[in-house]
């Protein structure tokens, strides 16, 4: 069930009822008397193929409240303006969505009902709004906490924008997961390229974008752990609600992952850190006339290799490996060499697969034998098997 209440925000949800459909959800969309001030039923109908109800009092819909919540796996109220939480927080029902908080029991029995403030800083920050979330809180409903950035009417930047409808969809996919093996454990992950510098504007890299670790940070998150991305020069965004630690070289990311480590119950190394370093940095730029015929490189450290004894007790490591001969053989070398878990690997030869791709078709090898060989699928796909081969592994500690 999507609520929607009367603030500017609210032409927003009308994208976040499509996202929630084209996710597969059936969205119920129950409006108040004010939301249609901004916008008009037909929004939503268009958007979800459903029927939007607004009017507790529309004949022959007198249990609506009741039906409605009974059907929902989750309740979501974008935007959550600071009068309808104030109203919500005492427990009202003079209106349909109101009624249907009331209608969907205690926690415990109820369904995950997430809130999504949106209003003016000040009334944000007002100790009776406070007072009221701290309060809806305590019942157990979610509050998401509002983005900062520009406010209606020309008023600045401030804390209580509505979060944009990816983060909401993001947090209703969290609400939604069953309770597995990842929950409440520490995950860390690395994703894209390092960069080694030749001079003050020139480095050594790879094609890597970042997608496949992101795609696993997203995926660890939603099963409900806690999630830290160590992520080099990408070229996506960090997901919702995960924490990003930006680095340059391999030695900055290998300083990263040995700080982080110890804290750590999974490890995915989803980067693709660079092999090799100039062996020298010239301390000015090189210039093309004065430029030797060939580059001397060193290799970088050994990321995986090097933190061995960073890691805790139990924690289960992923590594992976992309190959362009022979990709199984040589994983299976690395899965031994560097105490490993599970390694996955790929074919960068492959169309579909590797670097800058929303595709892959890797193998999943296995420290007991179990190995997975999968077929060509999104890499958001990809990162749920990896990581249920993880879960399985936990649950097996």
């Amino acid at each position: 069930m999507l609520g929607v209440t009367g603030g500017i925000a609210s032409y927003k949800s009308a994208w976040l009822a499509r996202l929630l459909t084209l996710a597969g959800a059936d969205v119920d969309v129950v409006m108040t008397r004010a939301a249609l001030e901004f916008v008009g039923a037909i929004t939503f109908e268009a958007l979800t193929g459903r029927q939007v109800h607004s009017d507790i009092f529309a004949v022959g819909h007198a249990l609506d409240h009741i039906a409605l919540t009974r059907a929902a796996h989750a309740i979501v109220v974008a935007p959550s303006t600071a009068d309808f939480m104030a109203r919500a927080a005492h427990g009202h029902a003079d209106d349909l969505l109101t009624a249907c908080l009331l209608a969907s029991g205690s926690e415990g029995t109820a369904p995950p009902i997430l809130l999504v403030p949106a209003m003016n800083d000040r009334m944000w920050a007002h100790p009776q709004t406070r007072r009221n979330v701290e309060h809806l809180s305590g019942l157990g409903y979610r509050v998401l906490e509002p983005a900062e950035g520009m406010l209606a009417a020309g008023e600045g930047s401030g804390p209580g924008r509505m979060p944009e409808p990816e983060t909401i969809l993001a947090h209703v996919g969290r609400l939604l997961e069953s309770p597995g093996a990842l929950r409440g454990k520490r995950v860390l992950v690395t994703a894209g390229p390092t960069r080694e510098p030749v001079d003050p504007v020139r480095f050594l890299s790879n094609h890597s974008s970042g997608k496949m670790g992101v795609a696993i940070a997203a995926a660890a998150w939603r099963r409900g752990a806690e999630v830290s991305l160590i992520a080099g020069a990408m070229s996506i965004s960090a997901p919702p609600g995960v924490a990003i630690t930006p680095v340059e070289t391999t030695e900055d990311m290998a300083n990263a992952v040995r700080a982080a480590l110890p804290r750590a119950d999974v490890l995915v190394m989803a980067a693709a850190p660079a092999d090799f370093q100039a062996a020298k940095v010239a301390s000015g730029k090189i210039k093309k006339a004065s430029a030797v015929a060939s580059l001397a490189l060193a290799p970088t450290t050994d990321i995986l290799a090097s933190t061995v004894d960073q890691r805790r007790n139990g924690a289960i490591i992923v590594g992976f490996a992309l190959e362009t001969h022979d990709p199984v053989r040589h994983g299976r070398e690395k899965l031994a060499n560097k105490s490993l878990d599970l390694l996955v690997v790929n074919d960068a030869t492959e169309p579909g697969a590797g670097f800058g791709v929303d595709t892959n078709r890797v193998t999943i090898l296995s420290k007991n034998g179990e190995d997975a060989v999968l077929p060509l699928m999104s890499k958001d796909d990809v990162a749920d098997a990896i990581l249920d081969r993880v879960e399985a592994q936990l649950r097996g500690r």
